[in-house]
């Protein structure tokens, strides 16, 4: 995804949440009438146990922490945080959410190995890493392993609109790199790798707004493939090895043979050329190898043997 693009979907996709959590908060704001009479009592509780009340009413989030209220069932205002808030004992409750990122074990879908969640505190990203069992279009099976970084960028959204927005973005994870490598072949998995991460970005961009999450990067760090297909490939390609070293050892013997048919036709047009290859050959052999015994053929025979 390009950076004017993503900037241009950030733009909308906070456009839009805005726009969902001022709904909601007003229509959170009318409590009707048995509403407002349970938030008076509320308030005439406290006046009548101050101070041991504001212990009760008294909530502190951390840094890293977010609390959304919710007055009645329904929600009050946005998310509260950090230091601290108040609450009012009876009609309220919160919950918090942890804007860092937290390391936890997923249950392997369909007896796949695990989905790691980890850590990284510095950018506050949430990323998991899964292994996915795929069937490619070429009906081969391998084992994908990718990473997803994405973190939680509206607490209220990803409280209100979906009921745990980390596992629904991890689930939307599998499936879409599930479906998405079920349409490719082997070959174009190994090729296209970076397209294909590019292409599952841009879906699960799209598909976690609408749960406050926002999608960072996504990476296919490794395909793994079967053991069988593993050692199919490497005979494949030692065999092609083997036989671009033959056709190469061929075409050099069929070279040699030029150069030597070559060297034979002009010794032969000259008498004193082959008297000087016949000594250099002497002088070789009497040098290399002293436990060789040669017995020297006189050149005049060896003349007449050719001419003949």
């Amino acid at each position: 995804m390009t950076e004017r693009t993503r900037s241009k979907v950030e733009v909308e996709v906070f456009g839009d949440a805005n726009e969902e959590l001022q709904t909601d908060v007003g229509r959170s704001k009318s409590l009707g009438f048995c509403g407002l009479l349970l938030t008076a009592l509320s308030f005439l509780f406290i006046l009548m146990t101050f101070p041991v009340s504001v212990w009760c009413c008294l909530k502190i989030v951390k840094e890293y922490e977010r609390a959304v209220i919710f007055r009645l069932g329904r929600l009050l205002g946005g998310a509260k945080g950090p230091g601290i808030f108040w609450i009012l004992p009876c009609v309220d409750t919160f919950r918090k959410v942890d804007l860092r990122t937290v390391s936890f074990n997923i249950p392997p879908q369909d007896n796949n190995p695990d989905i790691i969640i980890d850590l990284c505190l510095n950018f506050r990203l949430l990323f998991f890493f899964s292994s996915l069992q795929v069937l490619t279009k070429d009906s081969v099976t391998i084992v994908v392993d990718a990473v997803v970084y994405y973190r939680v960028f509206n607490p209220t959204i990803s409280i209100t609109k979906v009921e745990d927005a980390n596992v629904a973005t991890q689930m939307l994870a599998q499936t879409t790199l599930r479906n998405m490598l079920g349409t490719k072949s082997l070959a174009d998995i190994l090729r296209d790798r970076e397209e294909m991460a590019e292409q599952m970005e841009e879906v699960l961009y799209s598909a976690s707004k609408n749960w406050g999450i926002k999608l960072e990067r996504v990476e296919l760090k490794d395909v793994k493939l079967p053991q069988t297909l593993q050692r199919a490939m490497a005979a494949e390609a030692e065999a092609t090895r083997e036989a671009r070293a033959k056709v190469i050892a061929a075409e050099g013997e069929m070279k040699a043979s030029c150069a030597l048919k070559e060297a034979a036709d002009v010794m032969s047009e000259s008498p004193a050329a082959l008297q000087l290859r016949y000594l250099q050959t002497l002088a070789e052999i009497a040098t290399e190898r002293n436990s060789t015994v040669v017995f020297p053929i006189p050149m005049d025979l060896i003349t007449s043997f050719m001419k003949k």
